[in-house]
């Protein structure tokens, strides 16, 4: 089984109640992770999470870090909590990049996702910002320069292409609805798995000795609404998933 690293998928929730006179501020912290965390582990697979707040402070920064994973897992986490740890933003020290070694790390060898969200791909009014990036250099897709979100509150179906693959091997041809998805673009190399109003949903590719994939949907909500954490398929798709980044699946 693989060992994960899922970086993100993460929040602080922070809200004043006003009452009368008085106000009442408190702050939660929110975690989204929770149904992707629990379908892999049911496979065996060994997931650490680093939610969003400490991704900045604690995520890889060696080769030989990252070497204590096979997967690494990206969900609704900005490319600037990877570029700007403290020792850069407050101190002014240089730092590795850390988008240069996940792209180098992949080629060696690793297995890298990205899960669609308003921090992935290039995001909510384009904050996530990897268009032009390293990271979007090894992915299957390639990330549009402007804010890519396409909200469906009515609810649209991802599909499967047709294409055989261990990623979606035993799935149902038509997927549980989602409520929005990023807008990319396929590369020429890669092999579009799954397809949402004809544009890729999931898609893989190699990159050296490495694998990448990209989900262009949430791994929860609000995209991802009950009827898909819960559906069958969900536990199936990501555990696929998870093993052929690995490079276990075969």
């Amino acid at each position: 089984m693989a060992r994960v690293l899922l970086a993100g998928e993460s929040w602080i929730n922070a809200s004043t109640d006003f009452k009368g006179y008085d106000a009442f501020p408190h702050a939660q912290l929110e975690i989204g992770a929770t149904p992707l965390i629990e379908a892999l582990e049911a496979e065996g697979h060994q997931v650490t999470h680093l939610p969003s707040h400490a991704v900045a402070t604690d995520f890889p920064e060696t080769l030989e870090k990252l070497g204590a994973y096979d997967v690494v897992i990206l969900s609704d986490i900005g490319a600037n909590s990877l570029l700007l740890p403290p020792q850069v933003f407050a101190q002014g020290r240089p730092f590795p990049n850390r988008l240069k070694l996940l792209a180098e790390w992949v080629r060696r060898g690793g297995g890298l996702a990205m899960a669609g969200g308003y921090l992935s791909f290039q995001g909510f009014q384009a904050k996530a910002n990897y268009h032009d990036t390293p990271v979007e250099a090894v992915l299957p897709v390639s990330i549009l320069p402007y804010d890519d979100r396409v909200e469906c509150p009515e609810g649209v179906t991802g599909e499967l292409s047709g294409e055989d693959h261990p990623v979606t091997a035993g799935l149902d041809a038509t997927w549980p609805l989602l409520l929005g998805y990023q807008k990319l673009t396929a590369k020429p190399d890669a092999r579009v798995l799954a397809t949402v109003e004809s544009r890729p949903l999931l898609a893989v590719r190699d990159e050296g000795a490495g694998r990448t994939l990209a989900f262009a949907s949430d791994i929860s909500p609000h995209w991802a609404p009950t009827e898909f954490v819960e559906w069958a398929g969900y536990r199936r798709l990501f555990h696929q998933a998870v093993s052929w980044l690995a490079g276990s699946a075969e």
